[in-house]
């Protein structure tokens, strides 16, 4: 996954659900395609596994804690990799001009727009899970403006929008939340999507765009990786542990986030479900929380941390540990036809009524991530890419027909 993205790439593995097979190849030896991204999307598909379908955080003990590291930063990894993919698909290191330019720009629109009816259509199974999908369509549109920028500019807007949007999104919730609009599925349409969805806009975005300005970076460099990792471990510092800080620094924002926790069920760590609007969204003090879904500055800030950390040692990994790759090949199988494995484990939610399953959480999860892992790994042995990978590259290969 690092390296030069320009090369046609070897045999192996099929894509991510945004981004294509010779978009996310690399030409040096040794260097192979952007292997490590499909190792990151595929334990951040586990990570949505874990949510979805795994034990409560609250059990407590090793079960528990895995638990809760998967809530909300898994999600947060996807939106990262979907802004990785943005860039990939428009040009890496060097973004895309003249027809090559408006073909990529026309790539990503198209993606958008399947990925906002596939959301749709996943939304309207009623499943207790609020499907990313539409979102990410909704992502993609939102920051395709931004895809000439350099690493640089990226980053400071990202920082700029995740310092704003949470304070922004504070500030109209109540406004959007109490009206009526149009629906999509159960959800309010293009407001649920922007403010009082599980994944709004406002507050999600910066993580896409992160991503865009990581994937600008010259990966194969390790002084480049190093930094890259170090602003990780900053950022993870930054948002959990100023976090901890304000809760006890600032007067009254302990005891006003003791009593919203109380009222929601919810320690002020924890992170809220998808689609509970935040545990913490009605006081001023929640925007000092940096639980997942907070949709606080400081949550943002945090879990982007741990995404580039997450992708970094993908990266390292994957290069340093060549004989790494053939042990997490199946998780690699998984992360390359990710938008197909998503989709697979809302289907089997819908179908299977997990809600009122009576076999323990942790073999349902278990046997999710068996499955997915099993099927993935067959697969990619008879095709270059997933199932819906291989629709969705029909789709944008559509573009080749402009002039």
């Amino acid at each position: 996954m690092t390296h030069h993205a320009d090369s046609p790439p070897p045999p192996a593995g099929a894509v991510s659900p945004v981004s294509e097979r010779g978009e996310l190849s690399a030409g040096a030896p040794g260097m192979g395609r952007l292997i490590g991204l499909d190792l990151a999307r595929g334990l951040a598909v586990f990570g949505m596994y874990a949510v979805h379908v795994g034990p409560a955080p609250s059990q407590g003990g090793v079960i528990g804690f895995l638990m809760e590291l998967a809530q909300g930063r898994s999600s947060a990894l996807f939106a990262v990799l979907a802004g990785f993919a943005v860039a990939l698909i428009t040009g890496r290191r060097t973004p895309k001009t003249g027809l090559a330019g408006r073909r990529a720009v026309a790539k990503v629109v198209i993606r958008a727009v399947i990925l906002l009816a596939l959301g749709t259509a996943l939304t309207m199974t009623g499943t207790p899970v609020v499907p990313i999908l539409a979102f990410y369509g909704l992502f993609f549109l939102l920051v395709l403006p931004l895809h000439r920028l350099s690493a640089k500019p990226l980053a400071m807007i990202a920082a700029g929008w995740a310092l704003l949007g949470p304070q922004l999104l504070y500030l109209l919730k109540p406004v959007v939340g109490g009206r009526t609009f149009p629906t999509i599925g159960h959800a309010d349409g293009i407001i649920s999507l922007l403010f009082t969805g599980g994944y709004p806009a406002l507050t999600w975005v910066p993580f896409v765009i992160a991503g865009m300005a990581i994937a600008r970076l010259d990966l194969a460099a390790t002084a480049v990786r190093t930094r890259l990792a170090l602003t990780g471990v900053a950022l993870a510092l930054t948002g959990y542990g100023g976090s901890w800080l304000a809760l006890r620094l600032v007067p009254g924002a302990a005891e006003a986030v003791r009593e919203a926790s109380e009222g929601s069920g919810m320690s002020p760590m924890s992170s809220a479900p998808p689609g509970s609007e935040g545990a913490f969204g009605d006081t001023p003090a929640g925007l000092l929380v940096a639980s997942p879904h907070s949709e606080a500055t400081l949550s943002i800030v945090g879990n982007t941390g741990v995404a580039i950390l997450v992708i970094t040692a993908c990266l390292a990994a994957m290069d340093a540990f060549p004989r790494l790759r053939r042990l997490v090949g199946p998780i690699i199988a998984v992360g390359s036809m990710s938008l197909t494995a998503y989709v697979y484990h809302i289907v089997a939610i819908w179908l299977l009524d997990t809600e009122k399953a009576t076999v323990p959480p942790l073999f349902v999860l278990l046997g999710f991530i068996a499955s997915v892992t099993v099927l993935a790994t067959l697969w990619s042995r008879f095709f270059p890419r997933g199932p819906l990978e291989w629709l969705l590259g029909k789709a944008t290969g559509l573009v080749r027909h402009m002039r």
